[in-house]
């Protein structure tokens, strides 16, 4: 295998974050288990143990039934509820049955383990340290860009919104209004002129839904909107569904959703021009995102994307479906991708220069980079921007 010299690698690192324009970004799963909320395998098991009754007989049911069939993966909670959904639509939720579950008991279903989804992610919110997320906002929120600041997650936890409102960075979600805020789906289609006092705030787009995001049935269509909630002291007395990981067809088709313009907005953005996009803590699981990211790697060649992974087995599993992308590199602990090819990290100490330093980005006990750690990312962009003084400021 190659060997890749990581010091000429990060200060190519460097030089892109200096003098880009237009940075984006993409937030995965890992981004918050960093912070201690649980990550998709461990909340399916998290579930799984909260349920009981028919519920837990359900919910077995359904995730035997998919164990048949989904092979390449273990089956996960968002799977789940994807086939409940699927069951909730073929049987119009009724007393029908599909693979030994009703359309009402699917229904109940949904509701009950999303609220449980809600239970555990909230709790263990409480206890996350999110200074390091403040951090990296107020790090964003600093630079002196031309272009919007846009922050794309498959989060659906409340931990990047209370990092944005801890530290009063203004930020938009698409959604407007104070009673019930709505989505304003002509928000999403355009990008702001260089002269809009909101040019600088915060773009954040979660393309799988939020804690804070339910289903309203709109009284004069009859058809589900979706409306965004502000705290929620107890999840079990909110009457409307939780919009989380969204599947279902049942609103209103004349308006985009929130999730669908998202997707819309991610593809537009990667199209836009010369961009420097970062993938941090995403895995590059789920085929409906990555299909627009290959697609738009493919289409921009002026369009260069950085991913940075926590496993080596990240790293080899992408560059399987890559390795044809010279526009897409790829950061592992000890292995990497730089145009299209995989090697191995090479550390040589002497090639450093005179008051350059590599423990923001090495780590020389184990050989092996880590900046696949959000923690440790944040980090390195904070000791690398020269405003650290002004990021501590905004995030106290």
């Amino acid at each position: 295998m190659d060997k890749i010299n990581i010091i000429r690698e990060i200060r190519e690192l460097k030089t892109h974050l200096s003098y880009s324009k237009n940075i984006g970004f993409f937030f995965g799963a890992g981004t918050s288990c960093a912070l201690g909320v649980p990550n998709v395998e461990i909340l399916t098991n998290e579930i799984e143990a909260k349920l009981d009754e028919d519920f837990l007989k359900n919910f077995k049911l359904v995730k035997t039934d998919l164990e048949t069939t989904i092979t390449t993966k273990k089956v996960n909670i968002e799977d789940i509820l994807n086939q409940i959904r699927r069951i909730r639509e073929l049987t119009a939720e009724t007393t029908k049955v599909y693979e030994g579950v009703s359309g009402e008991n699917a229904k109940l279903l949904d509701k009950e383990i999303c609220t449980a989804i809600y239970d555990i992610i909230a709790e263990k919110e409480k206890s996350s340290n999110i200074e390091n997320t403040k951090k990296f906002f107020a790090w964003l929120s600093l630079l002196n860009r031309d272009f919007s600041k846009e922050v794309f997650t498959t989060n659906y936890d409340l931990i990047i919104e209370k990092s944005l409102e801890g530290s009063q960075i203004p930020y938009f979600d698409g959604f407007v209004g104070s009673y019930e805020p709505f989505f304003w789906q002509e928000s999403i289609d355009q990008f702001v002129a260089k002269n809009d006092l909101t040019q600088n705030w915060i773009r954040l787009w979660k393309i799988h839904g939020s804690l804070s995001w339910f289903w309203k049935e709109d009284t004069k269509t009859k058809s589900q909107k979706v409306i965004r909630v502000g705290k929620i002291d107890n999840i079990k007395d909110e009457d409307n569904e939780l919009v989380i990981y969204p599947s279902k067809e049942k609103y209103d088709s004349s308006k985009k959703q929130p999730f669908i313009a998202y997707f819309d907005r991610l593809k537009n953005y990667l199209l836009s021009g010369e961009l420097l996009f970062i993938f941090t803590g995403y895995s590059f699981s789920d085929q409906h995102i990555n299909e627009v990211i290959f697609n738009c790697l493919r289409q921009n060649n002026r369009l260069t994307a950085l991913v940075f992974f926590f496993q080596d087995a990240e790293v080899e599993n992408l560059h399987k479906q890559t390795s044809a992308y010279l526009n897409l590199n790829v950061f592992g602990p000890t292995k990497a991708i730089i145009n299209g090819n995989i090697g191995e990290w090479e550390y040589i100490s002497t090639d450093l220069k005179p008051n350059e330093k590599s423990d923001s980005y090495w780590n020389s006990a184990e050989n092996k980079f880590t900046l696949g750690d959000f923690n440790q990312l944040v980090n390195f962009l904070i000791t690398n921007s020269g405003k650290k003084d002004a990021i501590e400021s905004i995030t106290k």
